[in-house]
């Protein structure tokens, strides 16, 4: 549902009938309110009708759902708490004893900012491709409207594979109806013409590197590669999962010098949009260790789709609100991303990294 439109019209008749129908058959009210959520989360993917959910429709939403953690918090800076002489934001304390064994690194600005401006390369790239023909020659006015539309999305859809976003946009194309159904791309067409565009930027960076005009520390995230050098000097396995091309994350992180921490454990998208690394990643580890032990599964990540998939495990995940431009300091939209998506901990970079190990017990 998360990256779905809604149509909020009805959603609050539809939460109390699911709450009235639970405490009626006798359900407590946390039980209640969570069927009555199911049941509005049901009703307000139906676009412009007054809208029903069925029971298998409410089963189908709870099997699965993307819960929305502390959204006043999360929208609300001014009451953060930090761990004191810090820029670690607590929102809640792993459990006391808990050992991370196996940790879980998103890469696109978690890691590397190679990748930086990635949606400024793909909003344009989205908004060409929607209006067609009509892209030059148009009011300004169409151009915003079809530009918001594409930022919303790409925000909600940021940290999915690529190939999800671009099927997205493959419906967004057809439901504004510019471009003739014949002329219409499938996913892989139009991730085809994003990565063009996008390795256009990245080729350029990763010259700038081999010319030793740019260095490590210029495409990483401030005190990235320490950490991960910290974390395997303990023994700590570590594995990246991205939504960028399994072979791109891997010669990327190659070129930036870390790829060895991984130990041959890196996922990236493997073309399948039935298949997202990050959850085979966790669903790979939980399965290795039994998911009893889900509590020494540790994810850092910039996106909500790393911190969502692990928490609904009984992982821990850490938040990274990076500002990949300067590569240092807090992201406030990113925080209010990460904090709904459930994150435990949200720091803006790794330079206290020393301080994360402390309160981990990873020292």
């Amino acid at each position: 549902m998360i990256n779905s439109r809604v149509d909020t019209v009805g959603a609050g008749d539809s939460y109390l009938s699911g709450v009235a129908a639970a405490l009626a058959a006798g359900c407590g009210l946390e039980e209640a309110a969570t069927l009555g959520t199911y049941v509005a989360g049901v009703t307000v993917q139906k676009l412009f009708q007054t809208g029903t959910a069925s029971p298998a429709e409410i089963l189908q939403a709870g099997t699965d759902p993307d819960l929305v953690y502390s959204p006043d918090l999360a929208e609300n800076e001014h009451n953060a708490h930090y761990l004191e002489g810090s820029e670690i934001e607590i929102i809640s304390w792993p459990e006391r004893g808990r050992r991370f064994n196996h940790v879980i690194f998103d890469h696109d600005g978690t890691i590397s900012t190679l990748r930086e401006g990635w949606e400024n390369v793909m909003a344009p790239m989205m908004v060409r491709e929607i209006l067609g023909d009509r892209f030059t020659g148009e009011d300004d006015s169409l151009h915003r409207t079809v530009r918001a539309r594409v930022d919303d999305f790409i925000d909600k859809t940021t940290g999915v594979q690529t190939l999800v976003q671009m099927a997205g946009l493959a419906s967004i194309v057809k439901e504004y109806g510019f471009v003739p159904a014949g002329r219409i791309l499938d996913e892989h067409g139009y991730k085809r013409i994003y990565n063009t565009e996008l390795m256009k930027v990245v080729d350029a960076r990763t010259g700038k590197l081999g010319r030793k005009e740019l260095g490590i520390s210029d495409l990483t995230i401030k005190g990235a590669v320490a950490f991960l050098k910290a974390l395997h000097d303990r023994g700590v396995l570590l594995y990246l999962a991205s939504g960028t091309d399994t072979s791109d994350v891997q010669r990327e992180a190659e070129i930036l010098g870390y790829a060895d921490l991984f130990g041959g454990r890196i996922f990236g998208a493997v073309g399948d949009i039935n298949t997202e690394a990050k959850k085979v990643v966790l669903d790979k580890i939980l399965g290795s260790i039994g998911g009893a032990t889900a509590g020494v599964v540790l994810t850092f990540g910039d996106g909500p789709v790393e911190v969502r998939e692990t928490v609904k495990r009984g992982g821990f995940a850490i938040g990274v609100a990076s500002n990949e431009l300067r590569r240092y300091g807090l992201n406030q939209r990113k925080r209010s991303r990460l904090i709904k998506a459930g994150a435990g901990l949200v720091i803006p970079d790794f330079s206290g990294y020393v301080q994360i190990l402390d309160l981990l017990n990873m020292q």
